[in-house]
């Protein structure tokens, strides 16, 4: 468990034939997606993760610069809050709220900031970033008629949580819709968005939490 809320941490809590000739590198095509993530305030949208096949699934909304929240149906109940200092699980099967302070050590605003400029730019200063094939769109599983580009990106510095991270986006809308991150270990963690909804106004209030009186409160659990 512990584990899984540091990749999520590390991490997370995101055209045509002829736009994709238009866009020569990788790098020009990543460009773009971040000026396109750049014009977004806020978001929700529906997400699966998963983690080593399990499957975790809920309603995600996210505020710039680095609020985040994801409110489960599976586990049910389960909620998952980033502020921008703090990271706050609820794990209600052990009546459980699970909290960490981030500071300037920036835990779990990578999951909350990825979808922004600011993450494309760690991105891009801290990974080469490549076609996986070709510009060209593909299904985004096989046998899938939903179309994807496809970018991997690969680590410049060990000290990265993920060794390489593959990234299917939207062509129409220059959106993630699968992002997949391979650890040290081949350990393999994936976010897919859907129902995408962009700035909806979303109310900084969305991101306030209050964890059931009865929970047990379990400070600084990702380093003990």
């Amino acid at each position: 468990m512990k584990r899984f809320f540091v990749l999520l941490a590390a991490l997370f809590c995101l055209g045509s034939a002829a736009f994709g000739q238009e866009i020569v590198t990788a790098e020009q095509f990543f460009a773009k997606v971040s000026d396109r993530y750049a014009s977004i305030n806020d978001y929700e949208s529906v997400i699966q993760i998963n983690s080593g096949g399990q499957l975790m699934s809920g309603d995600l909304w996210f505020k710039t610069p680095q609020l985040m929240r994801i409110d489960f149906r599976q586990p049910p109940e389960q909620v998952i809050v980033f502020d921008g200092q703090r990271l706050i699980v609820y794990i209600p099967q052990y009546k459980a709220v699970l909290q960490q302070e981030t500071g300037s050590d920036n835990l779990g605003a990578g999951a909350a900031t990825l979808a922004s400029r600011e993450g494309l730019a760690m991105m891009k200063r801290n990974y080469s970033i490549a076609w996986e094939s070709s510009p060209q769109a593909v299904p985004l599983d096989p046998g899938s008629t939903e179309m994807v580009q496809r970018l991997v990106l690969t680590r410049k510095s060990a000290t990265e949580g993920f060794k390489s991270i593959k990234l299917s986006i939207t062509p129409e809308t220059l959106l993630f819709r699968r992002v997949e991150g391979w650890t040290v270990a081949n350990e393999k963690i994936s976010f897919d968005f859907t129902q995408t909804k962009l700035n909806q106004n979303i109310p900084t209030s969305r991101f306030l939490y209050d964890a059931p009186a009865s929970a047990n409160v379990y400070n600084n659990f990702l380093f003990q």
